[in-house]
């Protein structure tokens, strides 16, 4: 099987990145790209981003999650801590995330660590979460492999009848992940691939410093 993708080319001609025109701080960036992309292109998930992890066995691994809040701090997402990623992150906390908003021809790639958020505010969003998906949260053996679907679905129903007119409780392998950046980068796709990328590095003083990558 072969196919030359050679001739997919596309100009990119939506916007422009100016290193005077960005503020010091690059959350405030991403806060305002992130507004900016939630507002044009609501038929997109704009919190949609992937995340990359260095497995257990060597080898990088990159998947999509949903952003569910971000802070000063960094950027929070939920996951069962037994996951594949779940151990990754055990074992090797530097991650990196990425957003690709291809409407606005954006990007956003973010170095950090990642560190569990504490228990209250894990308690907290699973509490906010639809009945259907704290459920399926503690049906799943993330990642494991398993018999069959249909066990999968006998043991969702199981819980839906134990827990009928009950609460459902947070099971202690499900929570949140905090990405505390120390590198963020702003991608603005540009004709003739000469695109704008503007760097924020996080140096020992914890300042942000800014440059300009060539494309």
């Amino acid at each position: 099987m072969e196919k030359d993708l050679g001739n997919y080319r596309k100009s990119y001609e939506k916007g422009e990145l100016l290193l005077d025109n960005t503020p010091e701080n690059p959350l405030e960036l991403f806060r305002d790209w992130f507004h900016e992309i939630d507002v044009n292109f609501p038929e997109d998930e704009t919190n949609a981003m992937t995340l990359s992890t260095i497995g257990i066995d060597g080898f990088p691994k990159s998947r999509i999650v949903l952003l569910k809040k971000y802070t000063h701090e960094g950027f929070i997402f939920y996951t069962n801590y037994d996951s594949e990623k779940g151990k990754a992150i055990h074992v090797n906390p530097n991650v990196c995330l990425s957003f690709f908003w291809a409407g606005a021809e954006r990007q956003i790639i973010i170095k950090g660590k990642a560190e569990k958020i504490a228990t209250n505010l894990s308690d907290g969003y699973f509490e906010s979460r639809p009945r259907g998906s704290r459920l399926g949260a503690l049906a799943s053996n993330q990642s494991e492999v398993i018999e069959s679907k249909e066990a999968l679905e006998l043991k969702l129903k199981t819980l839906e009848e134990k827990y009928e007119g009950k609460e459902i409780p947070r099971p202690e392998f499900w929570g949140g992940f905090i990405v505390k950046p120390i590198e963020v980068e702003f991608w603005q796709g540009r004709p003739n691939r000469l695109h704008d990328r503007i760097d924020y590095k996080l140096n020992s003083e914890l300042d942000w410093i800014k440059s300009r990558l060539s494309p």
